[in-house]
């Protein structure tokens, strides 16, 4: 039974990305821009696994280099719970990691 669900798709795909491919997925899927490297869509899934399914259609579409990045964002309906999961790559360092201090983290020499 297929089944239509909404999505949110985060990509990094670097200097060198195939984002015409990428753009051309997306537009074929009738996405919504969500601000810089973030779109919205839906999908109709014909199994009970859309990740894979959403996964398997990018990769037939879109030429990933091993930097590049997409990370899967859906609502669960049974429960109503949010879930996200890298297709492509993985998750790497913050860039705000280490700005914020607490008192605790300063020492005084006196």
């Amino acid at each position: 039974m297929a089944k239509k669900k909404t999505f949110w798709l985060s990509y990094d795909l670097g200097l060198k990305g195939d984002y015409s491919s990428l753009y051309r997925w997306l537009d074929k899927q009738k996405a919504k821009e969500c601000g810089d490297s973030i779109a919205v869509f839906n999908f109709i899934c014909s199994t009970a696994n859309p990740r894979e399914e959403i996964k398997d259609s990018l990769l037939e579409s879109v030429e990933f280099n091993k930097t590049d990045r997409v990370y899967l964002i859906w609502r669960e309906d049974t429960k109503q719970t949010t879930h996200g999961i890298f297709l492509i790559g993985h998750r790497k360092p913050a860039p705000w990691e280490g700005y914020f201090t607490t008192d605790a983290d300063q020492t005084f020499d006196f």
